[in-house]
């Protein structure tokens, strides 16, 4: 199965590593080379786009399937971590990232269906390479349970800088001690509330109602952060969303798309799969072979956006701790979609800086509002990807 050229900016690199990526129904076209050394080499910033570039964008009203008519209220602003109208109260609030365990035994989880966005990515390579979440929460204030909190790792702890979010976890390694060590991060670990819920002890931690409070009151302020947003952080949508009340249907903008109503995953340990629902247009997330379940309300864990990172990592000793090259000049990438798929790029240029993505004319990629789950793929199973 071939993959076709996606268009003149993305360079030979994206295309050799997404070659043999198994994709089905996608068509029988054959493979074209692109030009370039270097993945980036060729996308223009903002007043350096070619005449090429600048005549293939395309118009809000021809890509998207709805007018924006929406007059947002006073009270309320867009949020930076979904696109969507929320409190302006919140506007100011620092997120949280919480590092949740995914194995079977940590299973159901609490409260997942309420982060506005979800990382999943290896926690280890030992154990089948076992996964771990990372749930980024704005509106923190309103949790009931989430969890189980585990141990975070480096790749984590520069994930979560990125929103100048507080990390929430529950010890780690010590490669993380570097890290905490930096002035732009902020974390939490192990003080949060123990439930008894038949299990061991490892799979007991959870944050409750007035934990997230109890913390800042008593140790935030002796750590030096609030929150609220500091220097640190970065302005702006995280995302390059498109206008709320709007819908991107990727083929609707670019001939180079593929049909992705079911994904799955190289994840072997859990089987991870995200399955496309075209009634509620999100896709819903699946692991050891059933729907992923809210245990609070039975909701679904669900997104309405997938980006799929192919990225290297470093393993750190003998006992599977590891460190995701995430800061990276450029890497190739999926972006998924009401049930379609397209290969983008994507970098990542320092601690603090927000990771990127880019279609293939080098523009800054749009999505769609709402929540959004992002893997990062280990660059030696990112063939094993499959879009159905």
């Amino acid at each position: 199965m071939f993959i076709k050229k996606y268009g003149k900016k993305i360079a030979a690199s994206v295309l050799c590593s997404t070659m043999f990526l198994s994709v089905a129904a996608c068509g029988n076209e054959e493979a074209d080379t692109a030009s370039g050394d270097s993945l980036f080499e060729t996308i223009p910033s903002d007043d350096t786009k070619t005449e090429e570039t600048a005549s293939a964008e395309v118009t809000t009203q021809d890509t998207e399937s709805a007018d924006s008519n929406y007059v947002l209220p006073d009270d309320m602003y867009f949020s930076e971590l979904t696109g969507e109208p929320i409190s302006i109260e919140l506007k100011d609030q620092r997120p949280i990232a919480a590092m949740v365990d995914n194995e079977i035994t940590a299973l159901p989880h609490y409260g997942t269906s309420e982060a506005d966005v979800v990382y999943e990515l290896m926690n280890s390579t030992k154990n089948d390479r076992i996964t771990r979440l990372m749930c980024v929460v704005k509106d923190w204030g309103n949790i009931e349970q989430l969890g189980s909190i585990r141990s975070t790792r480096p790749t984590n702890i520069l994930l979560a800088s990125e929103w100048n979010a507080v990390l929430c976890h529950d010890g780690g390694p010590y490669y993380n001690d570097q890290y905490f060590a930096k002035d732009w991060s902020a974390h939490f670990s192990g003080t949060f509330s123990r439930i008894n819920n038949g299990k061991a002890k490892e799979f007991t931690e959870y944050i409750v109602n007035g934990d997230l409070e109890s913390n800042f009151n008593n140790y935030a302020s002796k750590a030096g952060y609030s929150t609220t947003y500091n220097e640190y952080a970065n302005e702006g949508s995280h995302f390059n969303f498109v206008d709320y009340g709007t819908e991107l249907v990727l083929s609707q903008k670019y001939s180079n798309t593929y049909p992705a109503t079911m994904v799955s995953l190289p994840f072997t340990h859990n089987q991870s799969q995200l399955s496309y629902n075209s009634e509620t247009g999100e896709y819903e997330y699946y692991e050891y072979g059933d729907r992923h379940e809210d245990a609070e309300d039975g909701a679904p864990l669900s997104f309405k956006n997938v980006l799929l990172q192919k990225c290297s990592f470093t393993q750190l000793d003998e006992n599977g701790y590891l460190i995701y090259n995430c800061i990276d000049p450029g890497q190739t990438g999926w972006y998924i979609t009401n049930g379609e798929a397209k290969v983008i790029a994507w970098n990542k240029t320092s601690e603090t800086g927000v990771t990127k993505y880019y279609d293939d004319d080098g523009n800054e990629l749009e999505i769609n509002t709402g929540k959004t789950y992002i893997a990062l793929v280990p660059d030696d199973t990112w063939d094993n990807i499959t879009l159905q």
